[in-house]
Protein backbone atom coordinates (compact mmCIF):
# COMPACT_ATOMS: atom_id res chain seq x y z
CA UNK A 1 0.00 0.00 0.00
CA UNK A 2 0.62 3.66 -0.57
CA UNK A 3 2.09 5.35 2.49
CA UNK A 4 0.01 8.34 1.74
CA UNK A 5 -3.04 5.97 1.10
CA UNK A 6 -2.43 4.71 4.39
CA UNK A 7 -2.14 8.18 6.40
CA UNK A 8 -5.40 8.95 4.56
CA UNK A 9 -7.16 5.86 4.85
CA UNK A 10 -6.37 5.81 9.16
CA UNK A 11 -8.22 9.33 8.84
CA UNK A 12 -11.07 9.09 6.82
CA UNK A 13 -11.97 5.25 8.70
CA UNK A 14 -15.82 5.23 10.71
CA UNK A 15 -13.75 4.31 14.20
CA UNK A 16 -12.08 7.58 14.05
CA UNK A 17 -14.99 9.48 13.53
CA UNK A 18 -16.90 8.03 15.84
CA UNK A 19 -14.44 8.54 18.51
CA UNK A 20 -13.87 12.06 17.62
CA UNK A 21 -17.80 12.32 18.25
CA UNK A 22 -17.69 11.52 21.42
CA UNK A 23 -14.92 14.55 22.46
CA UNK A 24 -18.23 16.97 21.17
CA UNK A 25 -18.83 19.39 24.03
CA UNK A 26 -14.91 20.14 25.07
CA UNK A 27 -14.05 23.39 24.47
CA UNK A 28 -10.70 25.16 25.50
CA UNK A 29 -10.18 26.58 28.83
CA UNK A 30 -7.87 29.55 27.30
CA UNK A 31 -9.15 31.95 24.60
CA UNK A 32 -6.10 32.75 22.70
CA UNK A 33 -5.48 35.08 20.27
CA UNK A 34 -2.98 34.52 17.30
CA UNK A 35 -1.76 36.62 14.44
CA UNK A 36 0.21 34.21 11.89
CA UNK A 37 1.71 34.75 8.28
CA UNK A 38 4.12 33.15 6.42
CA UNK A 39 5.90 33.24 2.81
CA UNK A 40 8.20 31.33 0.67
CA UNK A 41 10.47 32.34 -1.94
CA UNK A 42 13.00 29.96 -4.31
CA UNK A 43 15.57 32.83 -3.53
CA UNK A 44 18.31 34.04 -6.39
CA UNK A 45 19.94 30.88 -7.18
CA UNK A 46 17.87 27.43 -7.32
CA UNK A 47 15.57 26.53 -10.23
CA UNK A 48 12.86 25.33 -7.76
CA UNK A 49 11.11 25.75 -4.46
CA UNK A 50 12.51 22.78 -1.65
CA UNK A 51 11.06 24.80 1.34
CA UNK A 52 6.98 23.96 2.08
CA UNK A 53 5.25 25.51 5.05
CA UNK A 54 1.90 24.31 6.76
CA UNK A 55 -0.36 26.26 8.91
CA UNK A 56 -3.23 23.78 10.64
CA UNK A 57 -5.80 25.61 12.53
CA UNK A 58 -9.00 23.52 13.31
CA UNK A 59 -12.05 25.21 13.44
CA UNK A 60 -13.83 23.11 15.92
CA UNK A 61 -13.72 23.56 19.58
CA UNK A 62 -13.02 20.33 20.82
CA UNK A 63 -10.07 19.73 17.84
CA UNK A 64 -8.34 22.79 19.79
CA UNK A 65 -8.91 22.09 23.06
CA UNK A 66 -7.41 18.34 22.85
CA UNK A 67 -4.78 19.09 19.58
CA UNK A 68 -4.61 22.63 19.63
CA UNK A 69 -3.07 24.40 16.18
CA UNK A 70 0.00 23.53 13.92
CA UNK A 71 2.74 25.65 12.42
CA UNK A 72 5.13 24.13 10.39
CA UNK A 73 8.25 24.45 7.83
CA UNK A 74 10.63 22.00 5.90
CA UNK A 75 13.10 22.17 3.95
CA UNK A 76 13.95 19.13 1.22
CA UNK A 77 17.07 17.91 -0.15
CA UNK A 78 18.03 15.35 -2.89
CA UNK A 79 18.38 16.79 -6.38
CA UNK A 80 15.90 16.11 -8.64
CA UNK A 81 12.95 17.86 -7.40
CA UNK A 82 13.65 14.89 -4.44
CA UNK A 83 13.52 18.03 -1.86
CA UNK A 84 10.15 19.49 -2.89
CA UNK A 85 9.23 15.52 -2.70
CA UNK A 86 10.43 15.11 0.08
CA UNK A 87 9.45 18.26 2.36
CA UNK A 88 5.92 17.84 0.88
CA UNK A 89 5.28 14.03 1.60
CA UNK A 90 6.46 14.80 5.61
CA UNK A 91 4.13 18.18 6.07
CA UNK A 92 1.42 16.29 4.94
CA UNK A 93 1.79 12.82 6.96
CA UNK A 94 2.50 14.60 10.27
CA UNK A 95 -0.54 16.68 9.93
CA UNK A 96 -2.35 13.65 8.95
CA UNK A 97 -1.08 11.47 12.05
CA UNK A 98 -1.34 14.00 14.42
CA UNK A 99 -4.63 15.18 13.68
CA UNK A 100 -5.91 11.34 13.39
CA UNK A 101 -4.76 10.50 17.03
CA UNK A 102 -7.25 11.51 19.41
CA UNK A 103 -5.33 11.43 22.17
CA UNK A 104 -4.87 14.69 24.47
CA UNK A 105 -0.95 13.80 25.16
CA UNK A 106 0.91 16.38 22.44
CA UNK A 107 4.53 14.87 23.08
CA UNK A 108 3.44 11.56 22.43
CA UNK A 109 1.53 12.43 19.30
CA UNK A 110 3.55 14.75 17.67
CA UNK A 111 6.54 12.57 17.72
CA UNK A 112 4.43 9.86 16.49
CA UNK A 113 3.63 11.68 13.77
CA UNK A 114 7.57 12.89 13.08
CA UNK A 115 8.18 9.14 12.85
CA UNK A 116 5.62 8.35 10.87
CA UNK A 117 6.85 11.56 8.39
CA UNK A 118 10.58 10.07 8.40
CA UNK A 119 9.07 6.22 7.51
CA UNK A 120 7.22 7.79 4.70
CA UNK A 121 9.91 10.03 3.25
CA UNK A 122 12.46 6.75 3.92
CA UNK A 123 10.22 4.51 2.16
CA UNK A 124 9.73 6.47 -0.51
CA UNK A 125 13.13 7.21 -1.51
CA UNK A 126 14.17 3.49 -1.32
CA UNK A 127 11.33 2.28 -3.59
CA UNK A 128 11.44 5.10 -6.36
CA UNK A 129 14.95 5.05 -7.84
CA UNK A 130 14.80 8.68 -8.72
CA UNK A 131 13.99 9.88 -4.77
CA UNK A 132 16.82 7.90 -3.49
CA UNK A 133 18.79 9.79 -0.59
CA UNK A 134 15.90 12.57 -0.36
CA UNK A 135 15.46 14.19 2.73
CA UNK A 136 13.83 17.04 4.64
CA UNK A 137 14.45 19.27 7.43
CA UNK A 138 11.03 20.11 9.48
CA UNK A 139 10.64 22.02 12.57
CA UNK A 140 7.14 22.17 13.78
CA UNK A 141 4.78 23.97 16.76
CA UNK A 142 1.73 22.90 18.49
CA UNK A 143 0.06 25.90 20.40
CA UNK A 144 -3.13 24.58 22.79
CA UNK A 145 -4.26 26.38 25.01
CA UNK A 146 -1.26 28.06 27.18
CA UNK A 147 1.38 25.67 26.09
CA UNK A 148 3.51 25.48 23.09
CA UNK A 149 5.34 22.10 21.65
CA UNK A 150 8.17 21.94 19.40
CA UNK A 151 9.47 18.70 17.41
CA UNK A 152 12.51 19.37 15.29
CA UNK A 153 14.76 17.70 13.14
CA UNK A 154 17.39 19.44 10.71
CA UNK A 155 18.71 22.87 10.95
CA UNK A 156 15.84 24.59 9.99
CA UNK A 157 14.90 26.81 13.24
CA UNK A 158 12.52 28.14 15.88
CA UNK A 159 13.14 31.48 17.32
CA UNK A 160 10.87 32.99 20.01
CA UNK A 161 11.16 36.75 21.06
CA UNK A 162 9.89 37.19 24.73
CA UNK A 163 9.47 41.03 25.87
CA UNK A 164 11.91 42.38 22.84
CA UNK A 165 14.55 40.03 23.32
CA UNK A 166 15.38 36.76 20.56
CA UNK A 167 16.34 33.37 21.61
CA UNK A 168 16.77 30.20 19.53
CA UNK A 169 14.98 27.56 20.94
CA UNK A 170 15.85 24.67 18.18
CA UNK A 171 19.03 23.42 18.25
CA UNK A 172 20.54 23.07 14.68
CA UNK A 173 21.39 19.37 13.28
CA UNK A 174 24.63 20.21 11.26
CA UNK A 175 28.38 19.19 11.24
CA UNK A 176 29.28 22.87 12.23
CA UNK A 177 26.71 23.48 14.70
CA UNK A 178 28.00 20.21 16.60
CA UNK A 179 31.52 21.83 15.83
CA UNK A 180 30.69 24.36 17.65
CA UNK A 181 29.03 23.35 20.46
CA UNK A 182 32.05 20.98 21.11
CA UNK A 183 34.07 24.27 21.29
CA UNK A 184 36.02 23.26 18.09
CA UNK A 185 34.78 26.05 15.95
CA UNK A 186 33.85 29.48 16.62
CA UNK A 187 30.81 30.85 15.37
CA UNK A 188 32.84 33.27 12.75
CA UNK A 189 34.39 30.33 11.20
CA UNK A 190 30.97 28.32 10.98
CA UNK A 191 30.37 30.72 9.12
CA UNK A 192 33.04 30.76 6.59
CA UNK A 193 33.13 26.60 6.86
CA UNK A 194 32.84 24.55 3.55
CA UNK A 195 30.90 22.38 5.54
CA UNK A 196 28.04 24.41 7.11
CA UNK A 197 25.44 22.93 4.85
CA UNK A 198 26.22 19.59 5.84
CA UNK A 199 23.04 18.53 8.07
CA UNK A 200 23.48 15.68 10.62
CA UNK A 201 19.54 14.81 10.97
CA UNK A 202 16.76 15.05 8.55
CA UNK A 203 13.44 13.12 8.18
CA UNK A 204 13.80 10.36 5.99
CA UNK A 205 17.61 9.70 5.84
CA UNK A 206 17.13 6.75 7.76
CA UNK A 207 14.49 4.07 9.25
CA UNK A 208 14.85 5.53 12.48
CA UNK A 209 15.83 9.22 13.39
CA UNK A 210 16.03 11.51 16.87
CA UNK A 211 13.34 13.78 17.19
CA UNK A 212 14.35 17.00 19.54
CA UNK A 213 10.72 17.96 21.69
CA UNK A 214 10.70 20.97 24.17
CA UNK A 215 7.35 22.20 25.59
CA UNK A 216 6.87 25.49 26.90
CA UNK A 217 4.24 28.03 28.31
CA UNK A 218 3.42 31.28 26.53
CA UNK A 219 2.75 34.40 27.09
CA UNK A 220 0.83 37.54 25.52
CA UNK A 221 2.91 38.99 22.82
CA UNK A 222 5.46 36.11 22.55
CA UNK A 223 6.36 36.16 18.97
CA UNK A 224 7.54 32.60 17.24
CA UNK A 225 9.63 32.66 14.37
CA UNK A 226 10.36 29.52 12.43
CA UNK A 227 12.12 29.53 9.43
CA UNK A 228 14.76 27.15 7.10
CA UNK A 229 18.23 28.19 6.74
CA UNK A 230 17.71 30.40 3.60
CA UNK A 231 16.48 33.01 6.18
CA UNK A 232 18.64 32.13 9.18
CA UNK A 233 21.66 32.26 6.76
CA UNK A 234 21.35 35.35 5.69
CA UNK A 235 19.73 37.55 8.04
CA UNK A 236 21.33 37.48 11.44
CA UNK A 237 18.91 37.38 15.02
CA UNK A 238 19.27 40.79 15.69
CA UNK A 239 17.45 42.00 12.34
CA UNK A 240 14.83 39.39 12.65
CA UNK A 241 14.10 40.30 16.30
CA UNK A 242 13.98 43.96 15.06
CA UNK A 243 11.69 43.45 12.26
CA UNK A 244 9.22 41.73 13.84
CA UNK A 245 8.77 43.40 16.66
CA UNK A 246 8.47 46.73 14.31
CA UNK A 247 6.15 45.46 11.88
CA UNK A 248 2.73 43.29 11.48
CA UNK A 249 3.52 39.43 10.91
CA UNK A 250 2.39 39.87 6.94
CA UNK A 251 4.84 42.33 6.40
CA UNK A 252 7.29 40.80 8.85
CA UNK A 253 7.26 37.85 6.47
CA UNK A 254 7.46 40.09 2.87
CA UNK A 255 10.60 42.03 4.73
CA UNK A 256 12.56 39.29 6.46
CA UNK A 257 12.40 37.41 2.58
CA UNK A 258 13.60 40.57 0.86
CA UNK A 259 16.71 40.88 3.34
CA UNK A 260 17.60 37.46 2.64
CA UNK A 261 17.49 37.98 -0.58
CA UNK A 262 19.33 41.20 -0.77
CA UNK A 263 21.47 39.29 1.01
CA UNK A 264 22.41 36.79 -1.40
CA UNK A 265 19.30 34.83 -1.89
CA UNK A 266 21.48 31.79 -2.31
CA UNK A 267 19.06 29.08 -1.02
CA UNK A 268 15.11 28.54 -0.95
CA UNK A 269 13.75 30.87 1.57
CA UNK A 270 10.73 30.86 4.23
CA UNK A 271 9.92 32.14 7.41
CA UNK A 272 6.56 31.62 9.21
CA UNK A 273 5.81 34.18 12.41
CA UNK A 274 3.17 33.75 15.30
CA UNK A 275 2.23 36.42 17.57
CA UNK A 276 0.60 35.59 20.53
CA UNK A 277 -1.73 38.46 20.70
CA UNK A 278 -4.08 37.84 23.96
CA UNK A 279 -4.01 34.57 26.37
CA UNK A 280 -7.52 34.61 28.62
CA UNK A 281 -8.12 31.79 30.72
CA UNK A 282 -12.27 31.31 31.28
CA UNK A 283 -14.34 29.76 33.54
CA UNK A 284 -16.79 27.62 31.79
CA UNK A 285 -14.25 26.81 28.52
CA UNK A 286 -14.35 28.81 25.31
CA UNK A 287 -13.13 28.88 21.46
CA UNK A 288 -9.92 29.92 20.33
CA UNK A 289 -10.17 32.67 17.93
CA UNK A 290 -7.35 33.35 15.24
CA UNK A 291 -6.47 35.68 13.01
CA UNK A 292 -4.65 34.66 9.94
CA UNK A 293 -2.28 37.20 7.88
CA UNK A 294 -1.44 37.15 4.11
Amino acid sequence: MHPENEITAKIQTIDMAEEWAKKKGIKPVYNVKINASARTDMGLVRENNEDKFEIFEPTEPEVLAIKGSLFAVADGMGGHASGQVASEIALKAIIRSYYSDISDNVEESLLEAFKRANSYVFDTSQVVRERNGMGTTCTSIVIRENMMYMAHVGDSRLYRIRDGIISQISEDHSWVAEQVRRGALTEEEAQLSPFKNVITRSLGSAPDIEIDFISDTINANDIFVLCTDGLSGYVNENSIQDTVLEWSPPLSALKLIDMASENGGGDNITVLIIHIDTIEKTHSGGAFRRILGG
